[in-house]
Order: C-alpha cells, then sequence, then structure tokens
C-alpha cells in the first residue's frame, strides 16, 4: 500500500513524501510517466529495474527517473519511505541542459547530497514553496545533475559582471514588487537565466541566498507597516505574500530577535521617548 504526502507544490515541479508497505519480493510493473523523477530514501529499501538492469535504493542510493522509462519495482526487505521529487521536462532542461547526456539514472547519496535533501525537506516545512522550497530544490537537483550529466551544468559567467548586472536587475523587481518575483522560477524566467543561476549570483555577489534576501525585503515593509500603525497581522502577512500569519511571525523572529507584536511595542517605545 502507497501512501501520498504533498509537501510543496508548483507547476514546474511537486515534492512528496512517499510511504510503502508493500512487502513482495516479485516484480511489479509501474505504467511510463511524462515526468522526471528523482526519488530519494529516507528509511528501508527496495529494488528497481530498468531496461532489464535493476539496482538496490536505499539511503545512500537513490534514482532519477526520465520519462517514457517502462519501471518494475520490488519490495523484497518490507516497506520504505522515499522523498518523491516530480520535474516538469522543461523545468529538468532549465537545470541540466537542452540536450542532457547521463552517464546514469543511480545516484549516490554522499554527504552534500544527504544534507541537500533534509535542507529541502525543511525548507518545504516552512511553507514558502516559491522561494525557500524551489532554492531548496535547485541546490538538490544540481548536485544530482553534476554527478550523473555529463554534460556541463549552467555557470555563472567567470568574470562576476554579468552576475552583478543580473542581481541589480532582480534587486530592482523584488523591491519594486513586480509580480514575478512572487517565486524564484518566474523571476529566473523573466530575466532570461535558469533558477541555478539567479539563485548562484546571490550568493556569490551578496553573500546571502535569494530566499533570505527576498524576506529581509519583506521584513523592512513590515516593520514601515508596523511603524504605521498597521493593526492586524493576518493582513499583513497576506498583504506580504507570506504563506500565513505565523510564517510572517517566523521570519521576523528569524531576521529580527523579535515577534510582530513585540515589535510593535518596541517601535511605539521608540516613538513615545523622541515625543
Amino acid at each position: 500500500m502507497l501512501s501520498f504526502l504533498g509537501l510543496a507544490a508548483r507547476p514546474e515541479f511537486a515534492i512528496a513524501d512517499v510511504d510503502c508497505r508493500d512487502d513482495h519480493r516479485g516484480w511489479s510493473a509501474e505504467r511510463p510517466r511524462e515526468d522526471v523523477r528523482l526519488v530519494l530514501v529516507r528509511r528501508g529499501g527496495f529494488r528497481r529495474r530498468v531496461r532489464g538492469v535493476h539496482v538496490d535504493l536505499d539511503r545512500t542510493v537513490g534514482y532519477l527517473g526520465l520519462p517514457g522509462e517502462e519501471e518494475h519495482f520490488a519490495h523484497p526487505a518490507g516497506g520504505d519511505r522515499c522523498t518523491s521529487i516530480s520535474l516538469t521536462p522543461a523545468f529538468w532542461r532549465a537545470m541540466a541542459g537542452d540536450a542532457p547526456r547521463l552517464e546514469r539514472t543511480s545516484l549516490y547519496v554522499d554527504g552534500r547530497l544527504d544534507l541537500a535533501h533534509r535542507r529541502l525537506l525543511a525548507a518545504s516545512r516552512a511553507a514558502d514553496t516559491d522561494y525557500a522550497a524551489t532554492e531548496g530544490l535547485v541546490s538538490l537537483v544540481t548536485d544530482a545533475v553534476r554527478q550523473v550529466v555529463s554534460t556541463t551544468v549552467p555557470e555563472s559567467d567567470p568574470a562576476g559582471a554579468g552576475d552583478r548586472r543580473l542581481v541589480a536587475r532582480a534587486r530592482s523587481l523584488i523591491g519594486e514588487g513586480h509580480p514575478a518575483a512572487e517565486g524564484l522560477i518566474p523571476l529566473a524566467t523573466l530575466l532570461g537565466v535558469s533558477p541555478y543561476r539567479l539563485s548562484r549570483a546571490f550568493t556569490r555577489e551578496l553573500g546571502v541566498s535569494l530566499t533570505r534576501y527576498r524576506n529581509r525585503v519583506r521584513v523592512a515593509q513590515a516593520l514601515d507597516r508596523l511603524e504605521a500603525g498597521e493593526p492586524s497581522l493576518a493582513t499583513l502577512a497576506a498583504d506580504l505574500r507570506f504563506a500565513d500569519q505565523a510564517h510572517l511571525c517566523r521570519t521576523m523572529r528569524e531576521h529580527l530577535g523579535h515577534t510582530p507584536t513585540a515589535l510593535r511595542g518596541l517601535l511605539t517605545t521608540v516613538e513615545r521617548q523622541h515625543r
């Protein structure tokens, strides 16, 4: 028996927690799919067979599934729990290149990939799919691409001038509240670069992730509103595109060390002291 729990989703990808309780030793066929799948085991293990070749999968070995493949699975050791990441072919090409050549479809889950996986799950729980989860996904997929794709991953320009211009344009769009700046993927699309390049450029140029920079801008906007006397945190969270009021509170505490309620009190105290 399989159970799926959706963790995060956008038109370009979906992340799910998959719990399998099957214990059959024989092979079961799955219908060919149209998406690209990156599957990482979190508990237990199982077998996958494609084109007559089977691989034993566990926490140290995951797999990359491609569109149109005829897959067979077996669970000789009992159940397992996995993270299944579904990517549209277009998003996969944006990450791996227009015509990626794969050396293999099995993935060795080294420490770097394991950490990227755990950070993605943490970002998915943070309820910020458009930035935190997307940036975590980009990091994880990039690590996988570097391992199995023999063609070159699109990189930033070595001189850095292009990255500086790119970051400046992105910062301007984020600051002015452009609709495309509501998510990493639409922002990268508008700027004509891959999500990987845009994310990497921010880290190189500013020393912080794009997600953290965007949240920094939203935190400043929230402070402006609190200073102006905004009475409703729910309205503030909705206007600034936070997932909910709790997400707003967590983000402001992370950046400022105080909740919005405490900050309102601090700002009011400062204002009274200067009257």
